[in-house]
């Protein structure tokens, strides 16, 4: 508790001569521009090779998602449909162990993927990566759901229990636990712990500081950049971390009752404004899809080549999705069910819909503009006004609605991810109350100054910090990958030989079984 105490009595240092000054324009860029810096050079090292410079770290996500998917014989394709049935209900069991159902784990999941890099993040990896990157980030998505099966597969396999009946689960217990399984019990305990702290740091970027600050940019931009807004970011943040915290000392499932309410909501209605400015851009929709191929495998890419594409497209990718990183697993580990497979055939529905559904129709959107209007590019907007500006080229009114489902999209992801740190902090220092209040607290107040910083260090930060789980994630996953295979060819042997009945097959049974008795009788 004493380093969380010293950690907001620094941060409160910190902000406070910034928030005094806030009306005159000064804001914690000083504080967090020597962090990024570091940060980034450090995670992201690269090396030169073929002519163009690697990010190691991102080769190792790419490896992770390609393993996967050959070795699990294409399990996003061919198990897809399964996906969506067990989503639906098809295959409920309420006898099961688990806090939440499949529809529930897999919105919780959700709302901690589809936040503001779904909007904000798409013309980012554009204007550094050109637009093949966006290639890329299909791709990643594509061969990440393999990799995010794996993940909660395990995760829901090796999840434990508290006293009151409530899960732990994520990829610190299946290192720590699967490892130890294999006569590996040190490096287990290793890893499980140095991926709970490089959580418990990478949820303060990516679900936290990011979601706060373009949500402040998107209400900047809706009151056109001028105004009294200009110098409230202090008390956005504020109010986001304190609806933010009400949320989140529910527990997982408060959080799964708010994701289900809100998730489709928020998903339906950034669709449909995609829909309605798409049609509008439709004879530039084709083109588009032509550049965005086009410019995946030419050396004009982002000027450093395909390589550079790859790159940002990956790291936008995982950025969104989160596969390879193992977080979104500790949602779904509470999952009810017994089959632990089943939670990782819903897991691939994750990736699919917030980068190759959401994210795809975002960069649309910014993709087909940059082509309407050529100067769209050079205009100096970044992030979220970027996005906001190609929505509202066909409707003033677009700023809105795309407010309303931006101020979701940041909400809901920073509940899940301070659900998915808290229980990180949890397995490091145990589950103390009021340790774990303290951590919430903190959480909050992260939150809070993310309203106050530059979307360039924001950015940064969030990337290197969340990018150091997936270092022992992707170590379990290659030890572990064949304990997944064997669960996998089990389940599928029981589902196709009829062993496993679905909902609706089980009360057939049961109406065929009570109907043979009368019909003896009446005989």
């Amino acid at each position: 508790m004493k380093f969380l105490f010293k950690a907001i009595v620094l941060l409160l240092a910190a902000a406070t001569p910034a928030f005094a000054e806030t009306k005159k324009g000064v804001s914690l860029d000083h504080v967090f521009e020597p962090i990024s810096n570091f940060l980034t050079g450090f995670i992201f090292y690269k090396v030169h090779l073929f002519g163009n410079d690697w990010s190691l770290i991102v080769c190792l996500l790419i490896s992770a998602g390609l393993f996967c998917t050959c070795y699990l014989g294409f399990i996003n394709i061919r198990g897809f449909k399964h996906a969506v049935r067990l989503a639906k209900g098809d295959y409920i069991d309420d006898h099961a162990a688990g806090e939440v159902s499949h529809f529930g784990a897999l919105c919780s999941a959700i709302s901690g993927t589809v936040g503001m890099s779904n909007i904000a993040g798409v013309p980012i990896a554009i204007m550094i990566g050109g637009p093949g990157a966006i290639f890329w980030m299909m791709f990643a998505a594509f061969i990440g759901m393999s990799a995010k099966f794996t993940e909660c597969t395990l995760a829901t396999k090796y999840r434990t229990y508290k006293e009151d009946g409530t899960v732990k689960g994520g990829p610190m217990y299946y290192l720590s636990q699967g490892l130890a399984a294999r006569g590996m019990e040190g490096l287990g305990k290793f890893v499980g712990k140095f991926y709970a702290w490089g959580l418990v740091l990478g949820c303060l970027g990516i679900g936290n500081l990011f979601q706060s600050n373009q949500i402040y940019n998107q209400l900047k931009t809706m009151c056109n950049n001028e105004g009294a807004i200009m110098h409230l970011g202090w008390l956005v943040g504020l109010i986001g971390a304190v609806i933010v915290g009400i949320v989140i000392i529910g527990g997982m499932k408060r959080i799964a009752s708010m994701a289900t309410r809100i998730v489709p909501v928020m998903v339906f209605t950034y669709l449909a404004l995609v829909a309605m400015v798409l049609l509008l851009n439709g004879s530039f929709i084709l083109p588009a899809i032509k550049l965005i191929i086009a410019d995946a495998f030419t050396a004009k890419a982002a000027g450093g080549g395909i390589a550079a594409a790859m790159m940002i497209g990956f790291q936008r990718a995982a950025f969104s999705n989160e596969c390879g990183l193992g977080t979104a697993a500790i949602a779904h580990s509470a999952v009810q069910t017994d089959e632990p497979v089943t939670e990782g055939f819903v897991s691939m529905i994750e990736p699919f819909i917030d980068t190759i559904v959401v994210q795809f129709a975002t960069a649309l959107v910014v993709v087909t503009t940059m082509i309407a209007v050529p100067e769209y590019v050079n205009m100096g907007l970044q992030g979220m006004p970027m996005s906001s500006w190609a929505f509202e080229r066909h409707f003033s009114f677009a700023v809105y609605p795309l407010t309303f489902a931006a101020i979701l999209f940041g909400f809901t992801c920073a509940v899940s991810w301070a659900y998915y740190g808290l229980k990180a902090f949890e397995y490091i220092v145990g589950e103390d109350p009021k340790l774990g209040l303290g951590y919430n607290i903190f959480y909050c107040l992260v939150y809070w100054s993310g309203a106050m910083i530059n979307l360039k260090y924001v950015v940064n930060i969030a990337d290197a910090l969340i990018f150091v789980v997936c270092i022992p994630n992707i170590i379990g996953l290659y030890i572990m990958a064949p304990e997944v295979k064997e669960e996998l060819n089990n389940y599928l042997a029981r589902l196709n030989s009829g062993k496993i009945l679905s909902s609706r097959e089980k009360r057939k049974l049961v109406a065929t079984k009570a109907s043979k008795p009368a019909m003896a009788t009446s005989r």
